[in-house]
């Protein structure tokens, strides 16, 4: 299902299809340097990531990380959405895109088709959380017009992470 379109985008939600997608996302060094290694390594894996995570999320709020495909051939160069954490008061911004897609601009497009999306559904407060290094995405939520908050821990095995509103 569709959620969101931009002049270069389609934001839509992430099916079992999207797997081999999802299997190499998860597995770039950026995605794991920036976000973490979620021990997706297996097709099987990501069908898993998909119907556990976002799948659910869609079920229960309404909303979840989507894929963001090339409106021209939909083609999925990232993924983008709102995720409820159980460790966070506020709904949070996500994304992640294929490092060839790094600075062109798409991040920001569909994160404010996110954001849009998220005052659809009546979300008054959206916050995001970034690495401390992740100086990339800081300057994108910059951009957003969030800026920074606070620092703070997840989970008290988690690194700490600096949230964005």
């Amino acid at each position: 299902m569709q959620i969101a379109q931009t002049p270069r985008l389609l934001l839509r939600q992430l099916t079992p299809d999207d797997a081999s997608f999802i299997l190499v996302l998860l597995n770039t060094q950026g995605f794991i340097d920036n976000i973490g290694d979620k021990g997706v390594r297996s097709l099987q894996d990501a069908k898993d990531y998909i119907a556990n995570g976002p799948a659910i999320s869609y079920r229960e709020h309404g909303f979840g990380l989507f894929a963001v495909v090339l409106a021209e051939n939909g083609f999925p160069i990232g993924i983008c959405g709102l995720i409820k954490r159980p460790t966070l008061a506020d709904v949070d911004l996500g994304y992640a895109f294929l490092p060839q897609y790094w600075g062109k601009g798409y991040a920001l497009e569909a994160a404010k088709a996110s954001l849009e999306f998220g005052k659809t559904l009546g979300i008054e407060r959206i916050v995001a959380i970034v690495s401390p290094h992740n100086q990339a995405s800081k300057s994108l939520l910059n951009k957003l017009g969030m800026s920074f908050e606070t620092q703070l821990q997840l989970t008290p095995n988690d690194t700490p992470v600096e949230l964005f509103s």
